[in-house]
């Protein structure tokens, strides 16, 4: 086994590819249309197919790494991802740029599911909050470094060298994991790969309203900055008025708040009560996006000031989220894997229904992008209430 802060890094690396490949080429959406010669509102259709794949897979890798451990599992995941950034990089046609992000999304959530799963094999209570806060904290760093790099590769190289970086990526993943990863589920606890047992392993899962309350709340807590993301492009060039260099407005502050709820987070883990910190952190969300609504009431969308409560919103909801995955992981003890790939299908669902029904509905104005990330903190609150309403029942 290594050691915790090697296992954090890895866990953190596999989870960032995901995100990464989704913020790397949001500055390069004009220019990809240009290129392909398509409107560039199919380039939506990029992120929707990425995510809709994404989801899918979802409820797959986990049930896998359950039957065939999780290592061999995530090493095939990150082939996979590898073909199809290769493939998004000498993409000839906008159809074949389709083709390969979605390939790309069939195998990016497999690091971040089974990773989940491995953690919760190894560690518990305290000390897993405390691991999956840490993993958050570097986690954090791709949505900032990603948009800036790939708006000055776009920019200065060319959109398609974003799609090599990835490759390069996913590469150094693959040695990475060969050589550190460790297997934490031994043959005598795997699950067999049985069409039937699967299925009723998803049943069991999916029957739980407790547990479905729970992770529809973790996603409603990201869907809130996942609808700037999805919006980033018109919210830094047509609303900001800011060049596709300049991304990093939008990303890097809302990182600094992720990052100091993560680490506020880990350093309060077995000292706060849990039940306690992910209230807190509610609040701190629906503060920042009545903040945001607030500024956007009075004043016209301008750096630094748009950003602020963008950032107040991702403090709370990092500093939420590692008790939330913790609580609602620890449904299934012995269904982890399974449990881990719902709760990312139904957080990326969440994410897809966002970027393609509900930004294009609202980010023509910063008001309406701000009234969206209101509704999703209430939602995120409620359901997450009505979850630990049931768990007190039961």
């Amino acid at each position: 086994m290594p050691s915790i802060r090697v296992l954090t890094l890895m866990l953190a690396g596999l989870a960032m590819l995901g995100p990464f490949s989704i913020d790397t080429y949001l500055p390069a959406f004009d220019r990809i249309a240009a290129d392909f010669a398509v409107e560039g509102v199919l380039m939506q259709h990029t992120l929707s197919i990425y995510l809709l794949s994404f989801g899918i897979m979802s409820l797959f890798w986990g049930s896998m790494s359950d039957s065939f451990g999780r290592r061999p599992v995530i090493l095939a995941s990150l082939v996979i991802f590898l073909v199809g950034s290769i493939g998004c990089a000498l993409a000839p046609s906008y159809g074949w740029l389709l083709f390969f992000r979605a390939l790309q999304g069939t195998s990016a959530g497999a690091g971040r599911i089974i990773g989940q799963a491995l953690a919760r094999d190894c560690f518990h209570g305290a000390e897993a909050q405390r691991l999956f806060a840490n993993i958050a904290m570097v986690f954090g760093l791709a949505p900032a470094i990603a948009p800036v790099l790939g708006g000055y590769l776009s920019t200065y190289v060319g959109w398609r060298a974003i799609f090599v970086l990835l490759s390069v990526l996913s590469l150094l993943l693959i040695v990475a994991s060969w050589r550190v990863l460790p297997e934490t589920l031994p043959p005598k606890a795997r699950q067999p790969l049985r069409l039937g047992s699967i299925l009723r392993n998803y049943l069991h899962v999916a029957k739980n309203g407790r547990f479905l309350l729970a992770i529809s709340a973790i996603g409603l807590a990201f869907a809130g900055f996942g609808l700037y993301i999805a919006s980033a492009a018109r919210f830094i060039l047509d609303i900001l008025n800011l060049p596709e260099t300049a991304f990093g407005w939008l990303f890097i502050p809302f990182i600094i708040g992720t990052i100091s709820g993560s680490m506020l987070s880990s350093r309060l883990a077995g000292k706060v009560n849990p039940a306690r910190l992910v209230l807190a952190g509610q609040g701190i969300m629906a503060l920042g996006a009545l903040g945001n609504v607030t500024y956007n009431l009075f004043f016209e969308a301008a750096v630094p000031w748009a950003v602020i409560p963008i950032t107040v919103y991702g403090f709370g909801m990092s500093t939420a989220l590692p008790g939330m995955t913790v609580v609602a992981l620890g449904v299934f003890p012995t269904l982890r894997g399974t449990a881990s790939s719902v709760q990312s299908s139904v957080q990326v669902t969440v994410f897809a229904l966002v970027a393609g029904f509900v930004a294009p509905l609202l980010y023509e104005s910063a008001l309406k992008l701000a009234f969206g990330t209101v509704g999703t903190a209430l939602l995120c609150a409620s359901l997450w209430h009505l979850s630990q309403r049931k768990a007190s029942r039961e």
